[in-house]
């Protein structure tokens, strides 16, 4: 048996995504931990000795509580100028007021990427930096076994009351006393998700048997999920959460009485939303959140509104840790916010700051060898001394003002060296494990070496490109707007093929034999060089005098003039796609077509677009199909209009109000069904093909079904105003086969390249982008009542990756279909596109690894290299798929 290229493609590209999988492993380590959590915490530090021998402080123990309850509202998505911005002040009036005239302080939390739940809550209950893996585990979040705010808070003896999400009963089993969770992924639900919560508040706050209650609102973010932060709901669910937060201020208020300590309220979000509603990256709207502090215990704000002070998110951990009387967490990079305890004494600020110290300095003495030359840990001992100075003037009973200025003077130092090494522990957020790098490296650079025998056919210009785009990997720039290379890549490609037309075209009215001869002459060397390298070239004469003849016979009347203007069509579909949806960071704020389209006062017109997609896909994919799949594609085309006017995105024309909108799951499985029918009607076709005859048509018809289920599922999953993208993808994909690739005779190669250049532009096309805050999340619930896992994230995948699967399916079915193409011509597809995508893979590895101390290598490379682990899978399984659609060449290949 001769080992043809589709299988060697397939075996080589499972190879590297094993690679990329051991690569991903060591680059995405486990952060730097302090001692286990299981050690008992003790008491701490005692205040630092004054100076002369034998001297000690009088205060050794841990500071007692500040506060007698604690209450955590954590609202998902709680964007910043949602509280401090127009919005807030239109909708959150309660919130408004305690923040400008009342006891409160108020702060701009900044969280580090990648700003999804899992990771945030982490970050605000241990104080420290999760590592970007965490993006994945967020979909299944295991126990966490650092030490924690939680685990101290319990081993103390706190009563804690959990309501919301349940990503904190899988973080924190057996913590709570009392805890009812909700189902976080369920994006569709606005409103029964947070019901849940507040159901418990009017009982809970009456009773006296807990110290720490924690409430994590979710109906914000799906909303932003499925709608946008523009969204009409919006101001009604802020409105909602604002009669809650004063709900339960009153009732600590009322319960404060003659109670020896006041009660404290804390009001975060976990995270922001970007321009588009969706989270996970960089931008300010993501990464900046509230942080109020209400309490009795706070003077009232007098004076002028000032701009809220930036902290970070990981602050949160100790100074709650220190308002609740508990040791700060071990792995905690946090520093105490000041204000929340500036009214304490001189000596209660400075114990409170020289804790926090101390933990953070054992911290950077347990993850840095030469520790003691550290900035911070030298500011530290200075300030240490300092305080060992004060606490022996204020032990002597020195109440003059100079006890007074030195403690001013040991709390500044203190605030320098906490912020020193805070930022020091910050940097030092994983240890990359470099063997296990080195070895998916290694695995990952084989295959690119074994396959790179094919280039010398590949078009200079498609050549060209590959190597730019590969190279501008290695510029955080380029990554943030890598749609515009591929948007580049396809004008030039549509511009070069453009001219080849017209070449082709005035050759055919000019050419006489003597210049045939010639033409014939240049062009039988270059098909004897793509014999030897195995690209398909027409076995009828390879010369360029026959490829001229079949093209005159191709090119008749209405059809040349209709080919040579299809790559202007072309470029015309490629520049009003590129105005639907804004991406990448430097433009994606600005206003699109998508926007326009998805606000409450365009409905009309989006159901108007959204209707005509719909019939367009239709008339576009329905021409190879079984008049029962063609039936079968009418009705799910209706349904999948059904469903969106079901959830309120689009109108019938009957239709005057949004009152009946639901969450479509009748609408949408009613799709499913057809999408399943027509995929099982071409695997049935596919298996004939394959099994009981080798008839090429049925294996053609079965290919074009199958991608037109495909193309169903697709249409489901789209939102609404994204729907032209998949129209013009299919009208690209007509065009190209009738007036480009035949009447030029494009090889195999060539055909390739550019369906994976599409594939590339069409997926940024859809308004995806290199950061995970462009992940469709929503997509994974279409018609599932709750969250179901596998189903969530098959459709998730399939939702952000369609571009790029519509045209790999469309490339087989293409190979497949063309009687003129030699049998190798499949597996020869399979080589080249595992190769396209090998190549960008194995060179971004080895960037990375150099790059792996960027600046921007959490916000940039990380987001970037995970969307490229997921690529090489999902190429992995489609060369699979070519190789077994390859099955009867193999057994011709074998007799």
């Amino acid at each position: 048996m001769r080992l043809r290229s589709g299988v060697l493609a397939a075996g080589c590209l499972l190879l590297q995504a094993m690679g990329v999988a051991i690569f991903l492993r060591g680059f995405f380590p486990m952060a730097v931990r302090a001692r286990p959590r299981g050690e008992p915490p003790g008491d701490g530090p005692a205040e630092p000795a004054p100076p002369g021998s034998g001297a000690v402080s009088n205060w050794s123990a841990m500071p007692p509580p500040l506060f007698r309850k604690v209450v955590l509202v954590l609202i998902d998505a709680l964007r910043e100028d949602f509280v401090f911005g127009p919005k807030g002040k239109q909708f959150m009036p309660y919130a408004t007021q305690v923040i400008e005239k009342g006891t409160s302080y108020s702060f701009v939390a900044e969280a580090k990427p990648p700003t999804v739940t899992m990771p945030r809550i982490k970050a605000l209950m241990t104080g420290s930096i999760p590592g970007f893996i965490d993006v994945v585990v967020n979909l299944n979040s295991p126990a966490l076994l650092d030490d924690n705010l939680i685990w101290q808070a319990k081993t103390a003896g706190k009563r804690i009351i959990f309501y919301g999400d349940d990503t904190w009963v899988k973080l924190f089993p057996k913590h709570f006393v009392e805890y009812d969770g909700t189902t976080s992924f369920f994006v569709s639900d606005f409103t029964e998700v947070d019901d849940n919560v507040t159901r418990h508040l009017d009982r809970v706050l009456k009773r006296e048997d807990w110290d720490l209650l924690i409430l994590h609102y979710l109906g914000l973010d799906h909303i932003g999920h499925v709608t946008g932060p523009n969204s009409p709901q919006v101001g009604p669910k802020l409105r909602e959460m604002d009669n809650i937060l004063k709900k339960i201020h009153i009732s600590l208020l009322s319960k404060e009485g003659e109670a020896s300590l006041p009660s404290l309220l804390v009001v975060c979000g976990d995270h922001g939303m970007s321009e588009t509603g969706s989270h996970g990256g960089s931008s300010e709207g993501e990464v900046h959140t509230p942080l109020l502090f209400i309490s009795s215990a706070f003077e009232k704000r007098s004076g002028p509104l000032t701009q809220p002070e930036l902290v970070q998110q990981t602050d949160l951990a100790s100074t709650l840790a220190v308002g609740l009387g508990l040791p700060i967490s071990r792995n905690s990079v946090g520093t105490l916010i000041l204000p929340v305890v500036g009214g304490k004494t001189m000596r209660e600020q400075l114990r409170f700051l020289h804790l926090n110290g101390f933990q953070l300095s054992r911290l950077l003495e347990e993850n840095t060898p030469a520790y003691e030359k550290d900035p911070g840990y030298e500011q530290f001992k200075i300030a240490e001394k300092s305080h060992g100075n004060w606490i022996k003037l204020y032990l002597e009973g020195n109440n003059s003002e100079i006890l007074m200025n030195l403690g001013k003077k040991v709390l500044k130092q203190y605030l320098e060296a906490l912020k020193t090494l805070s930022a020091s522990l910050s940097k030092q957020v994983a240890q990359y494990d470099m063997y296990s790098m080195m070895v998916g490296t290694v695995i990952v650079m084989e295959n690119p070496v074994v396959s790179s025998s094919s280039w010398s056919e590949v078009d200079v210009l498609m050549l060209a490109g590959t190597i730019g785009h590969v190279l501008s990997l290695g510029a955080s720039s380029f990554i943030e707007e890598e749609h515009q290379t591929w948007y580049f890549l396809i004008n030039t490609l549509c511009l070069a093929l453009c001219q080849e037309l017209c070449r082709n075209h005035f050759l055919l009215k000019e050419c006489d034999p003597q210049h045939g001869i010639s033409l014939k002459q240049n062009f039988d060397g270059i098909g004897e060089a793509s014999d030897c390298k195995n690209i398909d070239v027409p076995t009828s004469g390879n010369s360029k005098l026959d490829k001229v003849a079949s093209s005159a016979e191709f090119i008749k009347g209405s059809d040349k003039w209709i080919s040579l203007a299809s790559p202007w069509i072309i470029l015309i579909c490629c520049r009003l796609l590129r105005s639907l949806n804004q991406t990448g960071v430097q433009w994606a704020h600005r206003p699109d077509f998508g926007h326009w389209l998805t606000s409450s006062e365009h409905k009309s017109e989006l159901s108007f677009l959204a209707a005509v997609s719909l019939v367009m896909i239709f008339f576009l994919v329905q021409r190879r199909c079984s008049l029962v799949s063609k039936i079968a594609m009418a009705l799910g085309l209706l349904g999948v209009y059904s469903y969106r006017a079901a959830i309120g995105n689009v109108v019938f024309p009957w239709q005057h109000d949004s009152k009946d909108i639901s969450k479509g799951i009748t609408e949408a499985r009613f799709v499913y069904v057809f999408v399943l029918g027509i995929v099982f009607t071409g695997t049935k076709d596919l298996l004939k093909s394959q099994v009981i005859s080798a008839d090429s048509s049925v294996k053609s018809t079965g290919l074009w079904e199958v991608y037109s289920g495909l193309v169903l599922l697709a249409a489901l999953l789209f939102r609404p105003h994204n729907l032209p993208v998949l129209v013009f993808c299919l009208l690209i994909q007509t065009m190209m086969t009738k007036y480009i690739w035949r009447p030029l005779k494009c090889d195999v190669a060539q055909i390739t390249i550019m369906h994976y250049w599409f594939g590339q532009a069409f997926f940024y096309f859809q308004g995806n982008s290199n950061g995970i805050a462009t992940v469709d999340v929503s997509a994974g619930f279409v018609g599932l009542e709750s969250y179901v896992e596998i189903p969530a994230i098959f459709l998730t995948a399939f939702a952000t990756y369609a571009g790029p699967l519509l045209w790999a399916i469309h490339l087989l079915c293409y190979l497949s279909s063309e009687v003129s193409r030699n049998a190798a011509a499949v597996g020869h597809g399979c080589f080249c596109y595992a190769l396209m995508r090998s190549i960008p893979v194995a060179i971004y590895i080895l960037l990375v690894t150099g790059l792996r101390y960027h600046l921007f290598i959490w916000s940039v490379f990380s987001p970037k290299l995970l969307y490229e682990g997921v690529h090489v899978f999902i190429t992995a399984a489609i060369c699979l798929f070519f190789t077994a659609m390859d099955q009867n060449h193999s057994q011709k290949v074998q007799d």
